[in-house]
């Protein structure tokens, strides 16, 4: 199929690219590039052995939505377009509604206009809140802590009535846990715009000398070192979960949701001991206060895709802590932009 896929210059976007290409699929990729990098894209042409069209505009500029879907003639979309930096939508949240919420809006109505009704969306763990139990299934309660969150749920539950009033549409919802690491080549991976605001991009600059130590944020949870429990996902992992996504809206109409995770967690302390060992070099880290909003453990029951999708994450934390060390060994300022 021919698939538009909104932020295709970001680190998501980058990697399901190629797993779309390495499936036989026709790629365009729209992109602002407000908080990524052309040099992103050709790399992964290069790696795709395919020139991958670009077409610059923002999901806000009707027109540029306009000249994307007369471009590239899509059969679907996948969408990772926008902000993703919890902290600052604390900060900013009408900046994020206005991005997310409206920018999505525009997509489905440029969709809708083009005759598009397949898409995929990048959604994520934080529509279920502070979870009382794990692993979280997809029926969970859904609920935010943070307006990042909120412009995420609000989407999804656009996303079901757009579903609910149209059956013609077909869309895919996936929540992510913590994708991590990068392409096994080293060429491309995640280039985070400042400072880092997850664990381990931030733990792979401190390892290459660009910080001088990792906060850890609380080391008094009820956990074993006292430090709080995630789900990573290797990011070729989670770009192969679109793939199959895919798949399931080409055959099936209405809406569906799948988390993407492993289904095992690790503690802060845990990621920060395997980075030491792959990459060699120490990785100093303080205790600091929890944050607000955090909980002590979180992880995700993943068996719906495997029963649906035929999707299961198969690279061990070990693997994803090797591909970030050699991306970013190789790339210590990124793609420097």
């Amino acid at each position: 199929m021919r698939v538009l896929v909104t932020g295709g210059a970001g680190y998501l976007g980058t990697h399901t690219c190629l797993s779309l290409i390495s499936a036989g699929h026709e790629v365009t990729v729209l992109d602002n590039f407000v908080n990524s990098s052309a040099e992103a894209v050709r790399r992964t042409s290069e790696l795709a052995r395919t020139a991958i069209p670009v077409i610059e505009g923002d999901l806000l500029d009707p027109r540029a939505l306009m000249k994307a879907m007369d471009a590239s003639q899509p059969d679907a979309v996948v969408h990772f377009a926008g902000l993703k930096a919890v902290g600052e939508s604390n900060t900013e949240p009408l900046r994020y509604m206005t991005n997310n919420v409206t920018g999505t809006l525009q997509l489905l109505e440029a969709m809708e206009a083009a005759d598009v009704r397949r898409i995929i969306f990048s959604s994520s763990a934080t529509v279920y809140g502070v979870t009382e139990t794990v692993p979280t299934r997809e029926d969970h309660a859904l609920s935010v802590t943070n307006p990042y969150g909120r412009t995420k749920l609000v989407i999804e539950d656009l996303l079901r009535d757009i579903a609910a009033a149209d059956p013609r549409w077909s869309i895919g919802i996936l929540r992510y846990f913590n994708p991590v690491g990068a392409h096994p080549s080293g060429m491309i991976g995640e280039d985070p715009t400042g400072t880092p605001n997850n664990l381990v991009p931030f733990v792979g600059q401190v390892a290459v000398g660009r910080h001088e130590a990792v906060s850890v944020f609380g080391g008094d949870y009820p956990t074993p070192d006292g430090t709080g429990i995630r789900d990573y996902l290797h990011v070729m992992d989670l770009a192969e979960g679109h793939v199959a996504a895919l798949d399931w809206i080409t055959a099936h109409t209405g809406v569906d949701v799948w988390n993407l995770g492993t289904g095992t967690g690790y503690s802060v302390l845990d990621v920060i001991r395997m980075y030491e060992s792959v990459s060699g070099h120490p990785v100093p880290f303080r205790m600091a206060a929890r944050r607000a909003g955090d909980v002590a453990v979180s992880y995700a029951d993943a068996n719906k895709a495997a029963a649906e999708l035929g999707w299961r994450a198969g690279r061990s934390l070990r693997e994803m802590i090797e591909d970030h060390w050699r991306w970013q060994s190789a790339n210590p300022d990124g793609y420097e932009r």
